[in-house]
């Protein structure tokens, strides 16, 4: 029997790959927002790239509009998604009278 190696730790090499030429593209940005410093904490935006710039990220998340703006400095890492699947169903027809 082979003895299984545990995995101890794992390591990511984060990227931003976000820049200006993907405006109007989904995207998602881990970031680190000022409410969490001090801690290793950080938190994902999903959504539409409206702006970017040398200075801010700004993503229109698709699930209530909110619109984020992301300082650059504190984005960690980021890249552009596939566009949201389609809804599995149909609606339903209202019923006949």
């Amino acid at each position: 029997m082979v003895p299984s190696k545990e995995v101890t730790g794992m390591r990511y090499r984060l990227v931003v790959r976000v820049t200006p030429a993907d405006v109007g593209q989904r995207v998602t940005i881990r970031w680190r927002p000022p409410e969490l410093d001090g801690s290793q904490l950080m938190t994902d935006v999903l959504g539409i790239l409206e702006e970017a710039d040398d200075e801010f990220f700004k993503v229109r998340r698709g699930r209530d509009g909110q619109l984020i703006v992301i300082p650059r400095e504190r984005a960690v890492a980021g890249k552009v998604v596939p566009p949201a699947p389609m809804a599995r169903r149909p609606p339903k027809a209202p019923p006949s009278s």
